[in-house]
C-alpha cells in the first residue's frame, strides 16, 4: 500500500499560476549572469595573459587594455544592476523579491523552513520545501552570494583606483590598502571569482533539480514570471 506526501498531493493539484519574479527581478538575475561571465573571462585574462597577439594585428599592441576597458565598464553595469536588485529588495518588490527571503532565521517560523531545505538537501526527508518565492535554504544562501557581490565590487574598484590616485574611487577606497597589500587584495578578488563561478555552477544543477521535483515551473520562470500553483492555496503554500 502506498501513501501520497503532500508534496505528491501538491502536485497533482497544481492548476493555476501565480506571477512571482517581476521584470525587474528578472532582468538583473540576466544582466548579473552575463555580467559575470564577462568579467570572469576578462578578468583571469588580466590576472594571467592566455591570449597572445600579434602587434601587427589591429589592437594587437592594445589588447590588455582593451579587456581591461571591458573589464571596468562591465563593473559599472554589475553595479547599477545590483543597486536595481537592492532597491527592488527593500522598496519596490512585492514579498519574494523582498530582502526578508535571504534573513530566513530571523523567525522560528524562517528556522523551521531553513531546517526543512536542509534536511531535503542532505537527503535526510524526501519532500522538497513547497513555496513559491525561493525556499530558505536557497535565499540564506543568496544573502551570503550577495555578500560576495559586494566585496568583489569594493576589492575591484579599490584595485582600479590605483591607476587613478586622488580620483573618486581612490578617495573612497584607498583607505583599504592601510590595512591590506595590493598582492592580498588580488587574491581575494581572484579567490571571490572563483566562489562564485563555483556558485553559479552548483546554482544551474539545483535549478533543474527543483523544477524536476517540484514541476512548479520554475526554470520557465525566470523567463516569464510565472509559477504554477493552486490560487486559493497560495497563502497555505507560503505558510
Amino acid at each position: 500500500m502506498t501513501t501520497t506526501t503532500a508534496h505528491e498531493k501538491f502536485r497533482e493539484e497544481v492548476t493555476g499560476r501565480v506571477y512571482v519574479w517581476e521584470i525587474p527581478v528578472r532582468l538583473t538575475h540576466w544582466v548579473n549572469v552575463a555580467c559575470i561571465v564577462i568579467l570572469s573571462f576578462t578578468g583571469y585574462y588580466i590576472g594571467n595573459p592566455y591570449i597572445r597577439v600579434s602587434p601587427r594585428e589591429i589592437y594587437g599592441g592594445y589588447f590588455m587594455g582593451l579587456m581591461r576597458f571591458i573589464h571596468f565598464v562591465t563593473a559599472y553595469v554589475f553595479v547599477a544592476s545590483i543597486a536595481v536588485r537592492t532597491y527592488w529588495a527593500f522598496i519596490g518588490g512585492n514579498r519574494w523579491a523582498s530582502w526578508r527571503a535571504l534573513v530566513p532565521f530571523l523567525t522560528p517560523e524562517g528556522r523551521g523552513k531553513l531546517k526543512h531545505a536542509l534536511q531535503y538537501y542532505l537527503f535526510l526527508r524526501r519532500d522538497p520545501p513547497t513555496v513559491l518565492g525561493h525556499n530558505a535554504l536557497a535565499g540564506f544562501t543568496y544573502a551570503w552570494i550577495v555578500f560576495l557581490y559586494f566585496v568583489q565590487i569594493i576589492t575591484g574598484f579599490a584595485l582600479y583606483a590605483q591607476s587613478h590616485p586622488g580620483g573618486f574611487w581612490w578617495t573612497l577606497t584607498g583607505w583599504i590598502f592601510l590595512f591590506i597589500s595590493n598582492q592580498y587584495l588580488r587574491l581575494i578578488h581572484h579567490l571571490v571569482m572563483w566562489l562564485l563561478i563555483a556558485f553559479a555552477l552548483h546554482h544551474v544543477y539545483s535549478a533543474f533539480l527543483v523544477d524536476a521535483e517540484e514541476a512548479n515551473g520554475l526554470m520557465s520562470s525566470i523567463f516569464s514570471g510565472w509559477k504554477f500553483i493552486v490560487p486559493e492555496k497560495e497563502e497555505e503554500v507560503e505558510k
